[in-house]
């Protein structure tokens, strides 16, 4: 009998963005009951010390609201209404931590840098602080599109860190210097759109020593390329079809 090839973790993305609506507290919820493996979610601080679950570090598209996160008091995220959701606001990580207390699903937690693309100041101390506080830091692993977040997350935890590559620094960079970069900065695992994703690449990436991942995988093409990759994880706003997908894969590759 043939090996089968380690089963590819699903990361519900938001919380399953397009099943459930953007970061949407019945979105996560659902997401705690699903199997799924991870639930990946973005946090942005408040002006008055809170900490949000939210996508963008503005309200303007996501929601009814308007306004950078940072700027804006904890009581006026939580009275924006997400889009399409049913009237439901964004929570707070401690409330989302509180979801997934019983649940087998860990958490992917991004942090998300401000208007402009630039760090939060002193932010990612705060969120794992919290993560621990809540009981949760040994089922959560951290990412972050920018290394200087992970340089502070890896002086701060040893749980796990995923170095998110945008498809223009991939370009730029190229996949050595990509790889390279990340074992640099003691990062080992990468991942990338699923778009970019390719066998090469795959290889290249797992020849250096490091795990290769994939985001935004939101379509059955996407998904069932991100699955024949053997990826070690993809995110999907679509966690039904995704786990549909991967079971009838594994029934084709048992066959």
């Amino acid at each position: 009998m043939t090996d089968l090839p380690p089963r590819t973790r699903i990361a519900s993305h938001r919380g399953g963005t397009l099943e459930f609506g953007d970061s949407t507290p019945h979105g996560f919820r659902t997401t705690a009951a699903m199997p799924v493996d991870e639930v990946e979610f973005d946090v942005h601080p408040t002006a008055d010390g809170a900490i949000m679950v939210h996508h963008d570090a503005t309200l303007d598209r996501t929601t009814d609201g308007t306004g950078a996160i940072r700027d804006l008091t904890e009581a006026a995220v939580r009275a924006a209404t997400i889009d399409y959701s049913g009237g439901q606001h964004p929570i707070s990580l401690a409330e989302l931590c509180d979801i997934y207390k019983d649940s087998n699903v860990t958490l992917r937690c991004e942090i998300k840098p401000g208007p402009g693309g630039v760090a939060y100041a002193d932010f990612a101390h705060r969120v794992v602080a919290e993560i621990d506080r809540c009981g949760m830091l040994a089922k959560t692993g951290f990412t972050s599109f920018l290394v200087p977040t992970l340089d502070e997350l890896r002086d701060l935890t040893d749980r796990p860190l995923l170095w998110l590559v945008s498809p223009p620094v991939l370009t730029q960079l190229g996949a050595s210097a990509v790889a390279e970069l990340a074992k640099a900065h003691g990062i080992p695992e990468i991942g990338v759109n699923v778009d970019t994703a390719t066998e090469t690449l795959r290889d290249h990436i797992r020849g250096a020593g490091l795990e290769f991942g994939c985001w935004a995988a939101h379509t059955a093409d996407q998904i069932d390329h991100a699955l024949r990759l053997g990826a070690k994880v993809f995110t999907t706003d679509r966690p039904s079809l995704a786990i549909a997908r991967r079971d009838a894969f594994h029934t084709e590759t048992a066959a």
